[in-house]
């Protein structure tokens, strides 16, 4: 998970904090220790540890808070804003031209995720109403036109490249009037993977930038690098000057120790992070909700943007009809589990609900799935079906049991363990149906489906 050890860290600092009436300026001291100790781990800048502590202990050791009935909750909010201010205070959104179309240069080192980013962004970028046309502009790498090409046609975005040979500072030249000509509103040129430290490399990129003179420099860097992330930003940033940073591999950074160092230290905002290899798993930064994340408060708003972005109406309207009829069968609930499965891992899911972040601690030892395996057992299981079980589980005896589970590549008890547990979920769906309708139930209370 995300920040994982930092995570857990800080909030055993605030519970010891939580255990004083009032605070004096020792317990500021010790706690700040515990916090400085907790970012360096995470990986985060010597430099920029030092100036966040040293912020907020003169916020924290202010007599306005030492006096405070709550003390602890204090330290804790001043603590949220410097995280949420190291990070970049606010959402820092693309600079989208007034007059089309918009010319976004994607760089980086090799191996970063640029081509793949580069999609992912044109991806969203289409969601927003916009027609982005991918720049194939890697003339170096074996297959990396091909590979954009690809992507694009996965996406079906158009993708522009010109014959091997031409140079990459003529290929981002020709693509505006391209863009132009074709009604894309948005370039996204993949320049090639080089090193910062390659003279010339760096030379074509400035010779592209002085030439189709972009609207945005996104540097794509990977998170799981740790301060290596930092000093190629810092790099980058010297020879062209970014305008933001996209940092990808986040999900799998449990230290994170580069998104909250490289503002600090480049002055670049992270404008967008990579959470999964899916095309869709491109996220907005927001250095506040990063902030609440760390600090196991959650982040409610991200949860439900997800949920508007994967949750269908219609479906939704039909499930209601289905569970008051009592018409609930086991392609509803894959449907179900389909629809979750769209938001992204279990990981991540808890890892936005307060108090959650640190639930995988809690449930050791309970037989909990955080990686999607139990999910696939449980479609697999249903898909073994027929028709008849999928609708009614009860006519699934033994025999029929058996069949399954070696269709499924499981046990038999895995599919006992599925049917049991549908059956008991349609009870109590049943239970709550009552108590709507009696007048001494729950009244108002309605079903997750009901509008």
């Amino acid at each position: 998970m995300i920040f994982e050890g930092l995570s857990e860290r800080l909030q055993e600092t605030f519970k010891k904090l939580r255990g004083h009436g009032k605070l004096t300026e020792d317990d500021v001291n010790e706690a700040m220790r515990d916090v400085r100790m907790a970012l360096l781990e995470a990986d985060v800048n010597f430099k920029v540890v030092k100036d966040f502590v040293k912020k907020v202990k003169e916020r924290a050791i202010g007599q306005e808070v030492l006096e405070t009935l709550t003390p602890a909750q204090v330290v804790i909010k001043i603590v949220n804003e410097e995280l949420t201010a190291l990070m970049g205070g606010t959402q820092s959104k693309l600079n989208i031209s007034s007059v089309p179309p918009t010319i976004i240069m994607m760089v980086g080192l090799q191996g970063a995720g640029k081509t793949t980013t580069a999609g992912k962004l044109a991806l969203s970028l289409r969601k927003q109403g916009k027609h982005p046309l991918l720049v194939a502009d890697d003339i170096y790498r074996p297959a990396a036109v091909k590979q954009l090409e690809v992507l694009g046609k996965q996406l079906d975005i158009p993708v522009f490249s010109m014959e091997a040979g031409t140079d990459a500072v003529t290929i981002a030249k020709e693509s505006v009037p391209y863009a132009n000509s074709h009604a894309a509103d948005v370039i996204i040129i993949d320049t090639a993977g080089r090193l910062h430290i390659n003279e010339e490399l760096m030379q074509e990129l400035t010779s592209i930038k002085s030439e189709v003179k972009p609207h945005e420099i996104l540097l794509v860097v990977d998170a799981m690098t740790g301060q290596d992330a930092v000093n190629v930003a810092e790099s980058f940033n010297g020879s062209l000057g970014l305008d933001g940073i996209v940092m990808t591999k986040m999900d799998g950074d449990a230290r994170g120790g580069a998104a909250l160092s490289v503002k600090a230290v480049t002055g670049c905002p992270i404008k967008f992070v990579g959470m999964g290899e899916k095309l869709e798993a491109l996220e907005p930064f927001y250095p506040d909700r990063m902030a609440s994340r760390i600090l196991g408060m959650g982040d409610v708003l991200s949860l439900i943007e997800k949920a508007q972005d994967v949750y269908d109406i219609e479906t939704a309207q039909k499930m209601e009809k289905k569970l008051r009829k009592d018409e609930f069968t086991l392609d509803d609930f894959l449907d179900q589990l389909q629809q979750v499965r769209k938001m992204g891992s279990f990981e991540q899911i808890l890892g936005m609900l307060p108090g959650m972040g640190n639930i995988k601690k809690q449930l050791e030892g309970v037989d909990v799935d955080f990686n999607g395996k139990e999910i696939k057992h449980i479609e697999a299981i249903i898909r073994s079906m027929t028709p008849q079980e999928r609708a009614d589980i009860s006519v699934i005896n033994g025999s029929r049991r058996k069949r399954i589970a070696a269709g499924s590549g499981t046990r038999v008890q895995d599919v006992n363990k599925i049917i049991k547990q549908f059956a008991e979920m349609k009870k109590m769906m049943k239970k709550m149906k009552k108590m709507q309708k009696s007048p001494m139930g729950l009244g108002r209370f309605k079903l997750p489906f009901m509008h």
